[in-house]
């Protein structure tokens, strides 16, 4: 779904690289475990409340992200170039 791609991959762009091991496991369980991609949309958005497997520091720092507090414009999926850099 456009929204989770758009939210997720600018939340891995912007997160990633500083995450500790334990916080990439549990982001990879995030967007890997939930059978419908709407429900970490509705987590991350707020508008459901999220189940207790799934509520963590990643999940709080997803939230946080969705909150979009600099008003940046959020339109498209960045490109993958960033993986490539050195941190």
């Amino acid at each position: 779904m456009l929204e989770n791609c758009i939210l997720l991959s600018l939340f891995a762009k912007e997160n990633l690289n500083r995450m500790s091991e334990q916080q990439l496991n549990r982001y990879d369980r995030l967007i890997n475990e939930p059978s419908n991609d709407w429900d970490i949309y509705y987590w991350a958005t707020e508008a459901k409340p999220t189940p207790a497997e799934f509520e963590n520091d990643v999940m709080a720092m997803l939230r946080e992200f969705a909150k979009n507090k600099k008003r940046e414009q959020r339109l498209r999926q960045p490109d993958l170039e960033y993986l490539f850099e050195p941190p």
